[in-house]
């Protein structure tokens, strides 16, 4: 199905690993253009760029920590000269964190929040200049945050409250037909040989309606689908890629 992104300019967080490496290649075939964002140079960024350069000249791939604001307002900057401004935001940047509450520090908990909320806050905020009317702010949530886990208090917290900034945010930009909408994926084997051990695995897969853990193109495509015109009536939404669990 052409979703009809060819041309759409994207920018992706956290786009060299995982979820958001396969979101990254997945606009870049559609044809749309793409900033992917990362923070740690090495492989993984070096390996990206060489396949984004094999699908176009219009893609970059830049590096920059979304935690601290003088990088997002230069993430910002590299969007419009790479691309002139953008149609589509996907904040996918994110932490998964443990710890029994008793143990929970002050300083972890605030460092999840900055992460896996403040940042996508603070990604939106610098974009939203750039944005065009009708495009599309994406977050990553988790089906995991929102419905509770033992020894993820800061965790839960910090994906159950990009619910309340995304509902607030889509009826503030609704006016100028921007959409704003979460992609909550559940048990998800991001790296090849990566997921839970066997035997959580099939514990997982008992649980799950599908009987099958999740692929990274699974949450891909509905990224891509609430960034398309398929979408077009879908804002403030939380949709969960989670097999049924």
């Amino acid at each position: 199905m052409d979703l009809g992104l060819a041309g759409k300019r994207v920018l992706v967080t956290g786009g060299t690993r995982g979820i958001g490496r396969e979101t990254v290649l997945s606009f870049a075939r559609s044809g749309a253009r793409v900033v992917a964002c990362h923070r740690t140079p090495g492989e993984d960024a070096a390996s990206l760029a060489r396949e984004l350069k094999a699908l176009g000249e219009d893609h970059r791939v830049v590096q920059a920590d979304v935690t601290d604001g003088e990088q997002v307002a230069a993430l910002a900057a590299a969007c419009r000269e790479a691309l002139g401004g953008l149609d589509v935001v996907v904040n996918n940047v994110g932490v998964d964190a443990r710890s029994p509450l008793p143990e929970l520090t002050a300083q972890e908990f605030t460092r999840v929040l900055e992460v896996n909320l403040t940042s996508s806050f603070s990604v939106i905020q610098a974009a939203l200049p750039l944005l065009s009317d009708r495009g599309s702010i994406i977050s990553i949530g988790a089906v995991a945050g929102y419905r509770g886990r033992p020894e993820s208090a800061h965790y839960g917290a910090s994906k159950t409250a990009l619910t309340g900034l995304t509902r607030s945010l889509a009826k503030e930009v609704g006016k100028r037909g921007i959409r704003v909408n979460i992609v909550a994926p559940g048990v998800i084997v991001t790296e090849p040989g990566g997921g839970p051990p066997p035997p959580v695995a099939d514990i997982i897969r008992g649980m799950t309606a599908l009987g099958a853990l999740g692929a990274n193109e699974d949450v891909a495509a509905a990224v891509l689908f609430l960034a398309s015109d398929a979408a077009k009536y879908i804002t403030g939404a939380t949709i969960n890629v989670d097999g049924g669990i």
